[in-house]
């Protein structure tokens, strides 16, 4: 069955849930926090009595409405076919070490690529009292179901500079670090499971692609931002190629204005593993 465009606002339904300083101190570790052990700025991200949480540790506790979205009438498409092209993260204001909030998802947008569909769904969360923390914007690509007449849609690509980075960094990935990253919510087996990668035609399980925009975020933050995690007010990239544990990230960084654009690739492999990766900035 063909995707029906008319499901744009379809709600999809509300979800409770809640963080304390563990929570978002597991997080950390599983982007590869901590290193070196005894540096102040990591401790921020280990220690509960200075605790800091990078914005997009929001990313794993709305996932309950993409599969909302698997059930959703007018939306009928295998699991298989779906693939997270894109995420983008709107900060409404810095997240608490802990914290009990409602998840409210919603389809955003849906446009026809051609060869596939897009739908963009959207989960807002927000805080006991009511009050919006970090809006969360998943693109699902939904393959082999676009041709349904619908609009394609355009985005507008992320230039990079024709100039030398203002910073450069390289992040090492640890081999177990999808097995460590998946306790932060996301079990997908595809990144555990030997057997379920290889039916995917990947040799070994890869690293989450959320967790290599995490990863890229932190770099930002420490060596771009002094640190400041409440200078994040929207961060979005578009997941081009796969990063597998063990993998070594290069990261460069130009500041333009009130933005800082990110190219992230791994070291000795052709191509970029994110594109489109932009952070706007808090005044």
């Amino acid at each position: 069955m063909p995707i029906d465009p008319s499901i744009v606002g379809s709600e999809l339904g509300s979800f409770t849930g809640s963080w304390d300083a563990d929570d978002v101190i597991l997080y950390h570790l599983g982007l590869g926090a901590g290193v070196p052990q005894t540096d102040p700025g990591e401790l921020q991200y280990c220690l509960e009595d200075r605790l800091k949480v990078l914005p997009s540790f929001s990313v794993n506790g709305p996932m309950g409405v993409m599969a909302s979205l698997l059930k959703l009438e007018g939306a009928s498409f295998p699991p298989t076919a779906l693939l997270h092209g894109e995420h983008e993260m709107i900060v409404h204001r810095p997240l608490p070490p802990s914290a009990k909030v409602t998840h409210n998802g919603r389809v955003a947008e849906v446009w026809d690529k051609g060869k596939a569909a897009l739908l963009v769904v959207e989960a807002d969360t927000v805080d006991a009292g009511g009050s919006p923390l970090v809006t969360n914007r998943y693109y699902a690509f939904i393959r082999g179901e676009g041709g349904f007449g619908g609009e394609k849609g355009q985005r507008r690509a992320v230039a990079i500079p024709d100039r030398t980075p203002d910073g450069s960094v390289q992040r090492p990935t640890m081999l177990q670090q999808a097995l460590l990253y998946r306790l932060c919510g996301d079990k997908n087996p595809m990144h555990s499971d030997p057997a379920i990668s290889k039916l995917g035609g990947f040799d070994v399980p890869l690293l989450h692609g959320l967790c290599t925009y995490g990863i890229a975020l932190k770099a930002a933050v420490d060596e771009a931002l002094d640190g400041d995690v409440t200078k994040v007010a929207k961060y979005a990239t578009r997941f081009a190629q796969p990063v597998f544990p063990g993998d070594t990230l290069q990261i460069d960084m130009w500041r333009e204005g009130s933005q800082v654009l990110l190219g992230v690739s791994a070291i000795g492999k052709e191509g970029p593993t994110l594109t489109n990766t932009v952070i706007d900035l808090n005044p």
